[in-house]
């Protein structure tokens, strides 16, 4: 890892494959719930609690906005007390907040609920990310790869398990989908328990501190970097979608048919080429490379616009092949830089910025894609291609500056310093 603490990667588990089995465990249980919820969950606060969808918009906005001021704190409580159980915590805290949606009656009730899981989900990423980066021994890259593999097999499970109570339309069916996600996240937390060691904290250097992830300006900038390439997941399952609809005559089934091997290609190929990106500097090339794909995939979708109806769907398909190839090698450098350049005693802290400027990308997303691409047409998609091409071509760029800015701190540091933090022994879980 390239940090504050050079060195290779602390390994602190004595046979890593059992906590990173019960780790990805865990994360498939609980993302299975939130397919199972995210694809009703419109639905129901609208047609079954019978808000405004315009003030369940507001309300949604206001909880997200808030939610992203547990990133670093809750980060920091996971440096200090061990990630395990700040996770847990916050996987608690969602299993009561979920199972608390079927109680609603208004909006004001609505957006406290809903402020609070996002606050949970915020803390539980930090945290989060902060247990892969301890659990994830001597090949960190190829968990990583195999974890976010089967995160999206979850995701896509449970939407299609959606499927069936969102086509019965009953009060029942969609309290039964909430239910059922609160459930996931308590299970997630059982495995997890029971799984995964309780990692101790480890040693921290005396100039440490709990905003030290704002002064590390290589890090930041690589924050803003993901943050904005994050339009490119909305780009599929929502500008597209919209595209399809309005500007072409090609078949409903198109959209699903995009979801579809949006999903597929992912799951294919995730573990083959995440695996291999595990370097700061080879996570800048794959940037530049999902660049590259993406300036390709977005005008081939604009292009849908302009073929036979016969040809739409097999050219949309063929644009989200590519674009999907280039999801896997932008979340594939993300996580190499995102680790990477962050110091073994602070993960937590620095896997809450990464979730903030992640974040704060997905809600930005809507806005800019649906006023700035729709509305420029076939231009607004060609200038969204070129503008994820620069973001990636600055990746390279970013990680060498980071990684030379890191190794400029480790020779100006002092020599007991330099060495890598040897890691305590787990407690048993």
């Amino acid at each position: 890892m390239i940090g504050k603490n050079a060195g290779p990667r602390i390994s602190t588990s004595p046979s890593p494959s059992v906590p990173q089995r019960a780790l990805i465990a865990a994360s498939f249980v609980s993302r299975v719930g939130n397919g199972l919820f995210n694809t009703a969950a419109v639905l129901y606060f609208t047609l079954v609690v019978h808000l405004p969808a315009a003030r369940v918009g507001v309300g949604l906005t206001i909880a997200g906005l808030v939610g992203l001021l547990a990133g670093i704190p809750a980060g920091n409580l996971a440096d200090r007390y061990g990630p395990r159980t700040v996770w847990l915590t916050a996987l608690a805290m969602q299993a009561v907040t979920m199972a608390a949606f079927v109680l609603i009656h208004d909006w004001l009730t609505f957006t406290l609920i809903a402020t609070l899981d996002r606050l949970a989900a915020t803390a539980g990423g930090a945290a989060g990310g902060a247990l892969i980066a301890r659990t994830g021994g001597e090949r960190p890259a190829a968990f990583r790869a195999r974890l976010r593999t089967f995160v999206n097999l979850g995701v896509v499970l449970g939407t299609l398990g959606a499927a069936f109570a969102v086509s019965a339309d009953t009060r029942a069916a969609y309290t039964a989908l909430i239910l059922a996600n609160a459930a996931s996240f308590a299970c997630a937390g059982l495995i997890a328990l029971f799984g995964v060691p309780n990692y101790q904290p480890l040693p921290r250097p005396k100039e440490h501190h709990g905003w030290a992830v704002l002064s590390d300006r290589p890090y930041v900038s690589f924050v803003a970097l993901y943050g904005a390439m994050g339009l490119q997941y909305q780009t599929v399952s929502l500008l597209l979608p919209i595209w399809l609809s309005a500007h072409t005559d090609a078949p409903r089934w198109t959209v699903a048919a995009v979801y579809a091997v949006n999903s597929g290609v992912c799951a294919l190929l995730q573990s083959r080429i995440g695996s291999r990106v595990e370097t700061p500097r080879q996570g800048g090339r794959a940037f530049r490379i999902a660049g590259l794909l993406f300036l390709v995939s977005c005008p081939l979708m604009a292009l849908t616009a302009d073929v036979p109806v016969w040809v739409a769907p097999g050219l949309a398909v063929l644009a989200v092949c590519v674009h999907s190839l280039g999801e896997v090698w932008e979340s594939s450098g993300g996580y190499a830089l995102g680790f990477g350049l962050a110091p073994d005693h602070a993960q937590g802290q620095y896997q809450g910025l990464f979730g903030i400027g992640f974040d704060a990308g997905q809600a930005l997303a809507p806005v800019v894609l649906t006023t700035a691409v729709l509305g420029l047409g076939h231009a607004g998609w060609l200038l969204l291609g070129v503008f994820f091409a620069a973001l990636g071509a600055a990746g390279p760029p970013v990680a060498t500056w980071a990684e030379r800015t890191h190794h400029s701190s480790h020779d100006t540091a002092p020599a007991t310093q330099g060495r890598p933090a040897e890691a305590p022994l787990p407690e048993s879980a």
